[in-house]
């Protein structure tokens, strides 16, 4: 931990002189931060090395969960409450932003920055090589692809969720519907037999809880009656509210 420290330290001029905290807790924080506000680009193999040794350390720490030990809800779906950065799976969702390098606001608590945390710093760039050929930020409703790296899973799924306004309008639920199916039909085409979807569009971007869970368990659905679909499909809930909504959406 310390050398990943130092080692970002050393590559920006304006942090060499930051302190290194004795405390471990400290000392983790430090880390995160700095890999949170660091730009893409390049980086040397020997910090990656360490980097992901490090990660999958801390991944292991936390405890994996198969989703594949769970009890479906309904045929093909399931609903597990816990941090998504620790659940086994063909992809994940990240609820990202239109930038889609991430969060840069330093050990922030949504699931943008946890995700590109525990990834590793090679989610990042791989995300700027993207939004770099694509030459325009990244249209709400539509998803992309990457690498997981370092987390339990295999893919990460990044979708740019519509962002509430005074009340939720007919064009946003569109889009937010448009999140989900976008997500499963990048999944299929990959080949990903199981994708856990996080509560897309809640919290900050203010898409009322009750109203985003019908929407998504409604996609979910159709998507899989109407194409034929084998995927399996992970509702993943972080606070007791959602996992009482989804428990009663669920039959």
């Amino acid at each position: 931990m310390k050398y990943l420290i130092n080692y970002l330290l050393n590559e920006n001029s304006q942090y060499r002189k930051l302190p290194v905290p004795n405390d471990a807790f400290q000392q983790k924080q430090l880390l995160r931060s700095l890999m949170n506000v660091r730009l893409p680009k390049e980086i040397g193999e020997d910090f990656l090395q360490v980097q992901d040794e490090y990660l999958k350390e801390a991944n292991n720490e936390k405890g994996i969960v198969d989703y594949k030990t769970l009890t479906p809800k309904e045929d093909g779906i399931y609903l597990w409450q816990g941090d998504i950065t620790s659940l086994k799976c063909g992809a994940i969702v990240n609820a990202a932003n239109s930038g889609l390098t991430g969060c840069y606001v330093p050990c922030h608590t949504c699931i943008d920055n946890c995700i590109h945390t525990f990834a590793g710093i090679q989610l990042r760039n791989e995300c700027a090589a993207i939004m770099k050929a694509q030459g325009h930020e990244e249209e709400t409703g539509t998803a992309k692809i990457t690498s997981a790296y370092n987390l339990p899973c295999d893919y990460v799924i990044h979708t740019v969720g519509p962002i509430v306004g005074d009340y939720v309008t007919k064009e946003d639920e569109r889009l937010l519907e448009s999140c989900y199916r976008s997500c499963l039909e990048l999944a299929d085409r990959n080949n990903i037999s199981g994708i856990a979807f996080c509560c897309i569009s809640t919290g900050v971007f203010r898409f009322p809880n009750q109203r985003a869970a019908e929407i998504a368990v409604e996609t979910v659905r159709n998507y899989k009656k109407e194409t034929h679909s084998d995927i399996e499909v992970i509702f993943n809930v972080f606070k007791d509210k959602d996992y009482e909504i989804y428990s009663k959406l669920l039959r």
